[in-house]
């Protein structure tokens, strides 16, 4: 009988996970309660995903508000511009907290008309008819006022980010501008720290170009190895989030040995090749707020050497309304198995090719873990995938 259902997913309920936890024997053990559960029966190429917040919580990555302080202190000497972050609560304005907290005086420089992931600040048609070049023109907080109203609130969040950035300084330290040139910044602070995520490498550059005296990016803090506190050697700040009031939460270390070593354990626990995944925020954009979810650095910080590359698919629409076009019932079934089959292993720039999703596995099985396990309260940080690398001729 032919398999009448293609990819499967399971979201796996876990354990509230704490510092110090094993997480290997924790999503073990769990894999293997639902599984026995849903009477799932295991394959080669099925894919484990564990959501980042598990592992950096199990490894205790956690820095204080003042550990950041510190480190702002000693990396910069007079006044700081911290340029173009992204709007968010739980993301950067505990950042900015601590930045805040010992530095002599914060310019804070956003992006409009929205911030690098698509969180607006001011309606898009006022911003046109003002006649202001968002390229080139430098705003105040007054002049910001004075044309797009005293409370601009996000239609998701209800917040009023200007205002909520501002009082993330105690001693009133901070002031607000808008612009999308380096050079306006330069001419209020030399001292940069550059807070955007996916544009950060080009930032740094246009700063350093540009004659700043100290160029730092978020990706630069907290990196080095502590006995007492956490850190990450590649991302810094990035891909942090709030843990409390005086906490943060970085994003985890050391994940390529976490999903080898759990790839070896399914592996003995199963007989079967399972590849593993670390997963964090999944990329895709929200059609209605025209956000961008990806406030991660990358979608997945460590996988296993199965998930590397691009899927390499051919377009079943245009197999059956063209190359296959005179053929219709169990011949065209025959036939649209047997092209499957025989494609070659790279189809770039092949036209059957032509309308599949150009991104890489770990976005795509990233992305398709962060919507199964949510956000929330849905308590499903390990996410199981069968049948991925499957296709239509796959019996």
């Amino acid at each position: 009988m032919s398999r009448a259902v293609g990819v499967k997913v399971w979201g796996i309920r876990a354990p509230v996970v704490r510092e110090g936890d094993n997480l290997q024997e924790i999503v073990t053990e769990s894999f293997k309660a639902a599984i026995k559960s849903e009477n799932i029966r295991v394959q080669d190429n099925d894919v484990l995903a564990v959501t980042e917040s598990l592992v950096a919580r199990a490894q205790g990555n956690y820095v204080t508000l003042d550990d950041i302080a510190q480190e702002i202190n000693e990396k910069y000497s007079d006044e700081i511009a911290v340029v173009f972050p992204i709007l968010s609560r739980n993301r950067f304005s505990i950042i900015l907290k601590a930045i805040a907290r010992d530095a002599k005086h914060v310019h804070l420089f956003l992006n409009y008309p929205s911030d690098e992931v698509g969180n607006q600040l001011m309606d898009q048609d006022i911003l046109e008819e003002s006649g202001i070049n968002p390229y080139t023109d430098l705003l105040t907080e007054e002049k910001y006022r004075n044309l797009f109203g005293e409370t601009i609130l996000h239609p998701f969040t209800g917040i009023d980010y200007v205002g909520l950035y501002k009082e993330m300084a105690s001693n009133g330290n901070i002031s607000v501008y808008l612009s999308n040139n380096p050079k306006s910044v330069l001419e209020v602070t030399d001292e940069i720290l550059c807070a955007d995520i996916h544009s950060r490498h080009r930032t740094k550059r246009l700063f350093k170009k540009a004659g700043a005296k100290t160029v730092y990016g978020l990706d630069d803090l907290c990196t080095k190895p502590s006995a007492d506190k956490g850190y990450n050697p590649e991302y810094g700040l990035l891909g942090s989030n709030k843990a409390t009031e005086e906490k943060i939460k970085l994003f985890p270390r050391d994940g390529q040995r976490f999903v080898d070593n759990l790839h070896k354990i399914l592996n003995s626990v199963t007989g079967k090749n399972i590849e593993v995944m670390i997963y964090g925020d999944g990329a895709f954009k929200d059609p209605v707020s025209k956000i961008w979810e990806l406030a991660d650095p990358v979608v997945s910080p460590a996988f296993t050497k199965g998930l590397s590359g691009l899927p390499n698919e051919l377009k079943l629409k245009f197999l059956a309304d063209d190359l296959l076009k005179g053929l219709s019932g169990s011949e065209l079934n025959q036939a649209m198995k047997n092209e499957i089959m025989m494609k070659p292993k790279d189809l770039v720039g092949n036209m059957a090719s032509e309308g599949t999703t150009p991104r890489r596995l770990t976005d795509l099985l990233g992305s398709l873990s962060d919507l199964t396990s949510g956000s929330g309260d849905k308590g499903t940080p390990i996410v199981f995938i069968q049948g991925y690398f499957d296709n239509y001729a796959t019996e």
